[in-house]
């Protein structure tokens, strides 16, 4: 049976208390509305719509204007995803690790800068990780433990996402293109059922320098996905993504629900839904789980 309202708009906040009536206004003066349904008590709520979803999210963002909000329209069918895949640096983690390598190389002023421009899509990630690698050889393999120990940190609501989205059933990858020293720390410690990544060669307890080819970008986070998919016999609509820098743009595009998280502008112009201010509890709100549902 068909949901008697096809689109959800969907809003997160810290004041959701005090947007609930002006948005659900909002909504009503373009398209029928449905009542405010609460997902968690003064954080987050939905308001299922008719038709005019484009008018109705600007309408919406508009009238929270001065208010920090991620507000966003979903689809009510199949809203529940089968499968999460999931950016690490920056994302799941709080930092870049390869930046953080630098840093204890003194090498961070040179490599930071590589970085953000390959993130915001001004220089293309293969070269961008050859180049920075190339800056840390000879650099001790034992940073990688330093690194992980003392500034590797899980993002609020990293465990919770992961928890609560494999007690419903789906499948979780972290996929990133980043290390697997640091992929699979990771993975381990917020549950993931498996992790890709690159892998920084070395010698004599040394980075060579250089990265295991093929290196794992935009294209290989892309292609990961459409795998899973195909070996889990889902269909792309079953797919929940989160990314924050340009080599997520393939899989966020073509993920039935690409989420662009505290990200640059160029895979926010790209994603379904933008999450500027909630943690990573905002993904499960954006599927219509309750805050009882939310696992730790």
């Amino acid at each position: 049976m068909p949901e008697p309202f096809p689109y959800v708009l969907n809003v997160i906040s810290s004041e959701a208390d005090a947007l609930a009536g002006p948005l659900r206004a909002a909504v009503a003066v373009h398209t029928a509305a449905g009542d405010v349904s609460w997902l968690a008590p003064e954080r987050a709520f939905d308001i299922p719509f008719l038709d005019r979803p484009a008018e109705v999210v600007v309408a919406a963002r508009a009238t929270a204007a001065r208010i920090p909000a991620d507000i966003n329209m979903v689809p009510a069918a199949n809203r529940r995803k089968k499968l999460l895949i999931a950016d690490m640096d920056s994302t799941i983690i709080g930092c870049e690790c390869l930046d953080e390598l630098a840093d204890m190389a003194g090498l961070k002023a040179k490599v930071a800068p590589i970085t953000e421009a390959a993130m915001r899509g001004e220089m293309e990630f293969e070269p961008a990780l050859r180049a920075r690698a190339a800056l840390l050889k000879g650099v001790p393999v034992e940073a990688l433990k330093r690194v992980y120990q003392e500034r590797v940190r899980l993002n609020p609501g990293a465990e919770a996402l992961v928890a609560t989205m494999r007690a419903h059933g789906a499948a979780t990858m972290l996929v990133s293109s980043g290390f697997t020293y640091f992929t699979r720390a990771v993975a381990a410690a917020c549950g993931f059922h498996s992790e890709q990544a690159n892998e920084l060669l070395q010698e004599d307890g040394k980075f060579t320098g250089l990265v295991a080819e093929p290196i794992l970008g935009r294209d290989a986070k892309l292609r990961a996905l459409s795998e899973a998919v195909a070996e889990r016999n889902l269909d792309f609509a079953d797919v929940i993504a989160v990314g924050d820098g340009a080599n997520d743009l393939g899989m966020i595009a073509r993920a039935g629900l690409g989420v662009a998280w505290h990200a640059k502008p160029i895979l926010a112009a790209a994603a379904d839904a933008v999450i500027a201010y909630a943690d990573l509890t905002a993904l499960l709100y954006l599927q219509g789980y309750r805050l009882e549902e939310l696992r730790a």
